[in-house]
């Protein structure tokens, strides 16, 4: 009760601090990590965008999972609808990952699905192991994930936005018994800006036991980020956004920087 206490505590802090800067600053649209950019407004109602990241490592909420990527994206969105399908590819390694996600906004609120499938670098396996395989979808057996999502924005002047995610199919099972963990991840984001620097202030912590998916016992802290974002200008029609993220995670005592850029 006394972390659960403290790490509130310094939330609430954090959050207070940041409501201060914001006020003082225009709010930045937020960089997340599964970033789409490129647009094309030629197909009437429906846009399509399409970019790729290149990043010194791979760190999804706050756990490190492939060392030097390239991660594109391909992403559809027609009025609140939006389907966006993301990869990451180990560029000296094995770690291949597909992630489909189909979300829908209504004004403050997103509610979102997401299929999960990081097995790709089991190559060796498939031939002996169908698990591994992207197209077995047998809930027992399978090695996708689907997780359901909901997010809030406070406000255009208070931007604080708040998500909950928890697997609710697929591979996360219970070892013992084989039932679904519903492994669920809670995270808020704070975006703002600094000197023309785009910031993000991040908070992500399981509300309960994860050991399987995150590795915490209970109510743990598993993420606190600082994201910096800027274009930087290499021509009058060309610029290259980089960003930068510092990650804690107190829940397994490991800290990531993480060094990156955009093709768009």
């Amino acid at each position: 009760m006394q972390l659960v206490k403290k790490t509130m505590m310094m939330a609430g802090a954090l959050l207070l601090a940041l409501n201060v800067c914001g006020q003082e600053n225009v709010p930045a649209e937020k960089k997340v990590e599964k970033k789409v950019t490129s647009e094309n407004h030629d197909a009437g109602k429906v846009n399509f965008k399409v970019s790729a990241d290149v990043v010194s490592s791979y760190v999804w909420r706050g756990a490190y999972n492939a060392g030097a990527s390239i991660q594109p994206t391909l992403g559809m969105s027609a009025g609140n609808f939006s389907l966006t399908v993301w990869g990451s590819k180990e560029i000296s390694d094995l770690h291949k990952e597909i992630d489909i996600t189909a979300a829908y906004r209504f004004g403050r609120v997103s509610v979102s699905v997401a299929d999960y499938w990081w097995e790709g670098d089991k190559f060796w396996e498939k031939e002996d192991n169908s698990s591994a395989k992207y197209f077995n979808l047998d809930n027992h057996d399978t090695k996708h994930r689907l997780e359901a999502g909901i997010s809030w924005t406070i406000s255009e002047r208070f931007p604080l936005s708040v998500a909950w995610n928890t697997m609710f199919w697929g591979a996360d099972k219970d070892a013992r018994d084989g039932k679904q963990n519903y492994s669920s991840y809670v995270e808020l984001n704070y975006p703002f800006t600094v000197r023309q620097i785009n910031l993000t202030a991040t908070l992500g912590f399981t509300p309960y036991e994860s050991r399987n998916m995150y590795g915490t016992g209970g109510f743990d802290v598993c993420n606190i980020a600082l994201s910096a974002a800027k274009e930087i200008r290499i021509s009058k029609r060309f610029s290259l956004p980089v960003f930068s993220r510092v990650i804690l995670n107190p829940a397994a005592q490991d800290a990531h920087v993480v060094f990156g850029f955009t093709l768009q």
